[in-house]
């Protein structure tokens, strides 16, 4: 499974990013303001810094503004995935740039309704929000195990991109549920390799090694 980064500070994801196990970055329009750059300044920054997709939303509220939107981002740098509401306008808009070779991640996805809807549309990446859907009393990870039986009985290409992850579970869950990718907050990322029986297995090795003085160097 591709592991994304849901941040626009691009020194946190170039850091990151050196780990090797980043695969590319979603933002939002609440993220990029938060970096307090510029929005173009602060994307091409994240592209620089990482060579997988970019997620950059458009915000418009009809398809012909979300198309145009698109278009600006798109060139801003080859890896920008242009991301899209799960609207009737987002999905025309997606229609008509997946067919000009944009990539789109289609965004707000909540039911396998609008999943397949998504797919019809061409979108590179669906993007169902399992956070979002928990604290609404419903099961998350449900979705994506009912997205991926229909994009497997279809044979449709899209990528089921988890997101809106709150846990270390919703990234195992996703996992095993078949999604493709899970896009993550930095902290999340970092859980995902830190565990205190870790640590106390590194000292307790480590305390024995120091005491035979010897060096493998």
């Amino acid at each position: 499974m591709l592991l994304f980064l849901d941040s626009a500070v691009s020194e946190e994801i170039k850091t990151l990013a050196e780990t090797g196990l980043i695969d590319g970055v979603t933002t939002n329009p609440s993220l990029v303001a938060k970096s307090g750059a510029p929005f173009k300044d602060a994307l091409k920054a994240i592209c620089a810094a990482i060579e997988g997709p970019v997620s950059a939303e458009a915000v418009a509220s009809d398809s012909a503004g979300l198309i145009a939107e698109g278009r600006v981002l798109a060139a801003l740098a080859a890896n920008i995935v242009v991301k899209l509401p799960l609207t009737v306008e987002g999905l025309k808009a997606c229609r008509l740039l997946a067919r000009e070779g944009v990539a789109t991640n289609v965004t707000l996805c909540f039911s396998p309704g609008q999943a397949l809807l998504a797919a019809k549309a061409g979108a590179s990446y669906v993007s169902p929000f399992i956070g979002r859907l928990d604290d609404a009393g419903q099961d998350g990870v449900d979705l994506i195990r009912q997205i991926r039986a229909i994009y497997d009985a279809h044979n449709f290409q899209t990528r089921i991109l988890a997101a809106s992850i709150r846990h270390v579970g919703h990234v195992r869950d996703s996992a095993l549920a078949g999604a493709d990718c899970a896009t993550l907050p930095p902290g999340i990322f970092r859980a995902l390799y830190q565990h205190p029986l870790t640590e106390l297995g590194l000292a307790a090795f480590n305390k024995d090694w120091a005491a035979t003085g010897q060096s493998i160097l």
